[in-house]
């Protein structure tokens, strides 16, 4: 399936039973949910979807029930996280397998440390795009969430390999993006630049951005949507209406400690009726009754919430 990344991709959280399993039934519905807007697709088993501490066979799990549910109507890019690279040419040929569209490739543990190898990173990638044979999404991803932020340099390099469609950057930082942007727009193919800055999404299309990969996507699904055509669309001023409306949402479910925004998000859902409950997985910590009111709140302000329902 073609992806046309000039629009929104929720990176969506993974519905958990009380004992933090798979909770199949609400996925599907979550999913069906998610499906009914303007979206140009999903970004599934990435970070939002607690993807760091699910086992490899339930993300291949995870990933067959998201395609037998909405695979046809929408892309399905999954995260792809591994340790080493013969690893992650496995994993992502059982993803393709399954029926995902792309790959968001995640950092190496690998690449801690400075200065990072360059050569490391292209030949990590080049491996995985060449054969397994699925575009690849590149990620720029803060290290308070466990990644490593990409010089422009080797962003460079990485963007002349032939499977390399998109960037996401999720460095939280306007500098970074800019830089980003700059490097990207500077090769001589075109590579899309999606936003996963959470933080500033509005600004991001005023910088550059094609479109956006974003865990607060998960939430606001539908308002998110709307924002990001007509930010793609030229539309900024009726776009940032919308943001305005959504930015204390943003704020609440982003605040310090940003891990807790997962657990954030599945309250949001639980207060909509989306989810029937918020379970993560541990290490991951329930969010707690100050950030549940705190979410609560701004819900409401964002429109996600009836004034009714501002009490819990």
């Amino acid at each position: 399936m073609k992806i046309d990344f000039k629009g929104l991709f929720p990176a969506t959280v993974l519905p958990m039973t009380e004992d933090a399993q798979i909770d199949e039934p609400a996925l599907r519905a979550y999913m069906r949910h998610v499906a009914d807007t303007t979206i140009h697709g999903v970004a599934i088993n990435v970070d939002t979807g607690e993807t760091a501490h699910l086992s490899h066979e339930e993300r291949v799990r995870v990933l067959q029930i998201v395609v037998d549910e909405i695979g046809d109507r929408l892309p399905v890019i999954a995260g792809l996280p591994a340790q080493y690279t013969d690893q992650a040419v496995a994993y992502g040929r059982d993803y393709k397998a399954a029926g995902a569209s792309a790959f968001l490739v995640f950092p190496l543990a690998a690449y801690q440390g400075a200065p990072l190898d360059a050569e490391m990173v292209v030949r990590y990638h080049s491996a995985v795009g060449d054969t397994v044979g699925l575009p690849l999404v590149l990620f720029n991803l803060l290290p308070a969430l466990g990644g490593v932020l990409l010089p422009a340099e080797i962003i460079g390099r990485l963007c002349n390999l032939a499977p390399v469609v998109a960037i996401k950057d999720a460095s939280f930082e306007e500098k970074i993006f800019v830089e980003l942007v700059a490097a990207v727009r500077q090769q001589p193919r075109s590579i899309a630049v999606l936003t996963g800055d959470d933080p500033f999404i509005y600004e991001s299309f005023e910088l550059g951005a094609d479109g956006a990969l974003l865990g607060f996507g998960a939430v606001p699904t539908r308002q998110l949507a709307e924002m990001v055509e007509l930010a793609v669309s030229g539309r900024l001023a009726e776009a940032k209406t919308i943001m305005d409306r959504l930015l204390p949402l943003e704020r609440a479910m982003f605040a310090a400690p940003v891990r807790n925004y997962r657990a954030r998000a599945k309250e949001a859902l639980v207060m909509q009726g989306i989810l029937p409950r918020a379970t993560v997985r541990e290490p991951l910590l329930p969010a707690s009754k100050d950030e549940v009111d705190a979410m609560r709140k701004a819900m409401v302000r964002a429109g996600e919430l009836a004034p009714s329902l501002a009490v819990g």
